[in-house]
């Protein structure tokens, strides 16, 4: 149940934010933010290590960032599965998606933020549709754009409902953030740094933005890191957090 979070307002300063919350099996290695990729030497972001793609790729020469989300619908076949770690290195290289061969890839949400446009992709194993996120707020969760691409009816959909419904008019309600390039965290991000950090919410509370499960067995699912990425015309602020929840544990990605 990763989210994305992106606010546009053209007459702004910083014109796009960008906040991705990513989910995943905290035993799942992965690199912090860097150049991890010599062939696309421009790219920043986190490297996970099984893959070898990302989560979310930041161009700072661009402007350009690039959040992937799982998506719902039909498995890709095994024989010749792709990672969808490798789209947002795609896109934030030219800022376009290409003719990729999508049945290789599981569903996705893609979006790709610049300072005069946001484009969100998303793929369901059979159909791929495009939109433009015109000014506003907008989530993104595994279920889509506001949670309303698939119906509800089972366990992580009522999770999801949950999470928007928390989060979507407290997050519209604070005052938009403009960071400044040099600004300390929590000057930058405002009335916008507490709700990231989780609002107070337990781990384990269905409306978590920053969830925390104990599977069984070992296996521990949650998130594992939280990326905050303001986009100006002039450059990129990238901060970057791997300890979800704690406040003071904000980096500046440079």
């Amino acid at each position: 149940m990763c989210t994305a979070i992106i606010s546009v307002d053209p007459s702004s300063p910083v014109p796009v934010l960008l906040v991705g919350v990513r989910d995943e099996f905290l035993a799942r290695d992965w690199d912090p933010p860097g150049r991890h990729w010599p062939e696309r030497p421009g790219l920043i972001g986190g490297r996970d290590r099984r893959a070898g793609g990302t989560w979310l790729a930041v161009d700072p020469d661009a402007p350009r960032a690039v959040v992937v989300l799982n998506g719902r619908g039909a498995m890709a076949p095994e024989d010749g599965r792709a990672s969808r770690g490798e789209l947002p290195l795609r896109v934030a290289a030219d800022g376009k998606l290409g003719r990729p061969d999508l049945a290789a890839f599981d569903p996705f949400h893609l979006a790709a933020a610049e300072p005069d446009r946001v484009r969100l992709w998303s793929w369901d194993g059979r159909t791929l549709t495009a939109r433009d996120l015109g000014p506003g707020l907008h989530l993104v969760v595994n279920s889509g754009l506001e949670g309303l691409d698939q119906p509800e009816g089972d366990t992580e959909d009522a999770y999801m409902e949950a999470r928007l419904s928390h989060f979507r008019p407290r997050l519209a309600a604070a005052p938009r953030p403009e960071p400044g390039p040099e600004d300390p965290p929590e000057w930058a991000w405002g009335a916008w740094l507490p709700l990231v950090n989780g609002d107070g919410l337990p781990r384990a509370d269905h409306r978590s933005l920053l969830p925390l499960l104990d599977l069984g067995e070992g296996r521990v699912w949650g998130t594992t890191s939280v990326s905050l990425v303001a986009i100006r015309r002039d450059g990129v602020r990238y901060d970057f957090s791997a300890a979800p929840g704690v406040g003071e544990a904000w980096t500046r990605v440079r």
